[in-house]
């Protein structure tokens, strides 16, 4: 991927593949890898690409930053727009976001200002439209077609999902989107996003988050095939704004966000007086500058006299207001939005963040998790976490809390890591990081996210000092009481002499982290081997004879769910049928599918259930 290139509509790529030869069809992906490398030509908004002496490749992206429409991608050989050098390079650009192909447009306000919105009722689809009695036909067909096009990607494995299987799925997401099926559509677009991720060999690629995109695909798009009429597995669209009458927000923090298709930018945690969950973001075209710029860009609501940095720590008034299913605040011509004092952690709403202990906060959160559509990082209106720690040590990237039992409690708080919300060198969160690990003792008070994927994890994204205390940061007053871990830089100056510190008891041992120590790793090597080296790998096991091992390991641990789905994959990967004519051939890819589904869903189920028993409690002895 070349991320000077302006994001490309997946039917825009799925066409464009489509219209070559077969013979052109086989150089694709060497012609992709060669021309990610070509320098981009940049004049404005149109963007060029110099594929040899007679070709030119020239993209206008369209109003949103994409291309949306094959005519805004054209070449100056003779074959073209049915030419190899067009294809190659629409596809070298990132997958464009479902919303930057088709804007919605957001509604006029019909609520009067000063009304309050009309918040939705719990588990009905606030995006028009999806009937109760379950999926359309033509949604049950799209759901199909998206189950067919993810089966045969995951039976090729990496090496073999060239251009040709993700223009499939590509396509295939597009007939969905145009069916309504945005949860699923959602999950092909990051598949395709990781797939490329995982052959070039991208720095940020993680085999587990193909996995998970892979499994959320499969199994929304399975289930939505055989007609299920849960409205959860539709979803809905990101841009489906709706009237939310009057309403009053308070700051909490900003978020950089740096996305691996080349968009940068920032997002503003906010809170509503009824304890509601907001964001407004600003995330385009940009990567990491545009991130660290976005810093203090201009809010694109009502006046717009007021920005990023000065909404996280101050307040608006707003009516009219237009809301995203996912929490967005959208601009559209009605809003109107007056900037407004504001608030501090220790008033207001925002105490009732470090009102529920953190035990009580992460069960809901993971309970939440665990039923809903994967959240796009840093983009959505997800509920932060709010606790009191004290620092007692740090290993590696991990910094050690404890959290800060109630005045009058008895025992310890809860022992648990803190990890950077973003490792990128151009913010400040790693950074920060190493302050903080310097001083044990700090008592500080955080908000941030939980890492549903690790043990006892929160991965913070502001702090501020504590109330009322001695030993906690000390920051201007400029910063209005907290600091964004992601833009604020901490100083020497911010932190009280290391002789004012308490004493803390040094960690003697790491947490437990079960998810480690657990034989699950045999059945995870397996549930990724069969993505990264498709079917011909995943048989592996059950040809060298160390299927019979892995699985009698996960039996001796009480695993006998994974180690019976283990054999059970291993067995389908290995299964082999004969042609007419005697000569094997492997089977309908279909059967191997459910099997691979069926163990990396209960991979996943069983690893949540020990992160969250991490964040109980541990019991007192007598």
């Amino acid at each position: 991927m070349n991320a000077e290139l302006p994001p490309v509509a997946p039917e825009v790529v799925a066409a464009a593949v489509e219209q070559l030869t077969s013979r052109l069809r086989k150089k694709l992906d060497a012609t992709i890898e060669t021309y990610a490398t070509l320098p981009v030509t940049v004049d404005g908004t149109v963007r060029r690409v110099r594929c040899g002496e007679d070709a030119e490749v020239t993209l206008t992206p369209g109003p949103s930053g994409a291309v949306t429409d094959a005519g805004q991608a054209e070449c100056s050989c003779l074959l073209a727009p049915r030419c190899l050098h067009r294809t190659a390079v629409l596809g070298a650009a990132p997958v464009a976001d479902a919303d930057s192909a088709v804007e919605t447009p957001e509604p006029s306000p019909r609520n009067a200002p000063g009304d309050a919105p009309e918040p939705a009722a719990s588990g009905q689809d606030v995006d028009a439209g999806q009937p109760s009695a379950g999926p359309t036909p033509a949604q049950v067909t799209a759901a199909a077609g998206l189950w067919a096009a993810a089966a045969a990607l995951l039976a090729a494995g990496v090496p073999g999902a060239g251009a040709v299987p993700q223009a499939e799925l590509l396509r295939a997401a597009h007939t969905a989107r145009l069916a309504g099926l945005h949860r699923p559509e959602a999950a092909a677009l990051r598949v395709v996003r990781a797939v490329r991720a995982a052959r070039a060999r991208h720095d940020g690629h993680r085999l587990a988050d193909l996995v998970a995109a892979l499994r959320e695909l499969l199994l929304t798009s399975g289930l939505l095939a055989t007609a299920d009429p849960d409205p959860a597995l539709v979803g809905t669209a990101r841009r489906a704004y709706r009237p939310g009458g009057g309403l009053r927000v308070h700051g909490v923090c900003r978020e950089p966000v740096i996305s691996a298709t080349g968009y940068g930018g920032v997002v503003t945690h906010v809170l509503s007086d009824d304890g509601r969950w907001f964001s407004v973001a600003d995330v385009k075209p940009g990567g990491p500058a545009r991130a660290r710029g976005a810093a203090t860009a201009t809010v694109a609501l009502g006046s717009g006299s007021v920005d990023h940095a000065q909404l996280s720590r101050g307040g608006l008034l707003i009516s009219g207001a237009t809301l995203s299913p996912d929490g967005r605040l959208g601009a559209g011509k009605g809003v109107r939005a007056t900037p407004v004092p504001g608030l501090s952690w220790t008033s207001g709403p925002l105490t009732g963040l470090f009102s529920r202990s953190l035990a009580e906060a992460a069960a809901a959160r993971l309970a939440v998790g665990a039923t809903s559509a994967p959240e796009r990082s840093g983009q959505g209106a997800e509920e932060l976490i709010g606790c009191d720690v004290i620092v007692v040590g740090a290993n590696e990237d991990h910094l050690f809390v404890r959290e800060l039992a109630p005045d009058g409690a008895d025992g310890e708080g809860l022992l648990f890591r803190l990890v950077p919300a973003n490792g990128h060198p151009g913010l400040a969160h790693v950074a920060n990081f190493r302050r903080l690990a310097t001083r044990p003792g700090l008592q500080l008070r955080l908000v941030g996210r939980l890492d549903p994927d690790r043990a006892a994890t929160l991965r913070p994204l502001a702090v501020g000092p504590l109330p009322d205390g001695a030993a906690t940061l000390r920051l201007p007053a400029e910063w209005a009481g907290h600091a964004d871990l992601g833009y604020d830089r901490l100083e020497g100056a911010h932190f009280p002499p290391a002789e004012e510190l308490p004493a803390v008891t040094a960690v003697s041992a790491l947490p437990p982290d079960p998810v480690a120590e657990a034989p699950l790793w045999r059945l995870r090597r397996l549930v990724e081997v069969a993505v990264s080296g498709g079917r011909r790998a995943a048989a592996e096991p059950a040809r060298d004879g160390d299927r019979v091992a892995g699985a009698a390991a996960l039996r001796r641990r009480g695993f006998r769910t994974a180690a019976d789905l283990a054999e059970a994959l291993a067995a389908e990967a290995d299964r082999r049928s004969r042609d007419v004519f005697g000569r094997t051939q492997q089977s309908d890819p279909d059967g191997y599918a459910r099997a691979w589904l069926a163990a990396a869903v209960c991979l996943s189920g069983t690893e949540r259930a020990l992160v969250e028993a991490t964040w109980r409690p541990q019991p007192v002895l007598a």
